[in-house]
């Protein structure tokens, strides 16, 4: 596959904990989900892992012992959940660099009236839900360095704009790569209820 013999050549310096950001209904876990799958990708959500535990502290625990083991791969793994606010991004930023992962932020954009409408019919939330989850976010700053993807977009559009992204920070400077060859090759712990150690 394309996607893949590209994420292999690029040859990241680290590996990315990446965290994915967006309203409800924005396709957030459409593009993890594929991309994990893609490319083997350890994926956590931790909206399975709290539906599953008896209570948040329960969730948090088995949180942290997931991401304790995957740092461990060191290999690129994917996180949903938790990335609502700015506090809790960068918290989970400091403690991807103190394990030695580069932080990535993939935000899925889509028009509020198209997100509700999903998560309505996905029955994850109510209108009520749904409009605190909205007035709770806070998109991120371009300090963040946030890599933009549509959440109406084609998962493999979507993923051309990450891979692009990974390929670029892993060039030379001064070692320009066409857009057409880059498309041909073309590919938290945030604290819920927990401290991320």
């Amino acid at each position: 596959m394309v996607y893949y013999n590209y994420m292999k050549a690029l040859h990241l310096t680290r590996p990315h904990a990446i965290m994915m950001v967006g309203l409800p209904g924005s396709g957030k876990t459409f593009f993890a989900s594929h991309f994990a799958d893609t490319f083997n990708t350890p994926y956590l959500n931790l909206d399975d892992i709290e539906q599953r535990s008896a209570n948040a502290s329960a969730a948090g625990e088995l949180t942290v012992a997931f991401l304790t083991q995957l740092v461990k791969t060191e290999q690129t793994f994917i996180l949903e959940g938790n990335s609502a606010t700015r506090v809790w991004r960068t918290e989970f930023a400091k403690w991807a660099r103190a394990h030695d992962y580069t932080p990535l932020f993939i935000w899925t954009q889509v028009d509020q009236a198209t997100a509700l409408k999903r998560t309505l019919k996905n029955g994850k939330a109510n209108r009520q839900e749904f409009t605190a989850a909205l007035q709770s976010f806070s998109a991120p700053h371009a300090d963040e360095k946030p890599v933009v993807v549509s959440g109406k977009h084609t998962y493999a559009s979507q993923a051309r704009t990450v891979l692009t992204h990974l390929g670029a920070q892993n060039r030379p400077a001064g070692n320009p790569v066409s857009p057409r060859r880059a498309t041909e090759n073309t590919v938290k712990p945030p604290r819920r209820t927990i401290g991320i150690q």
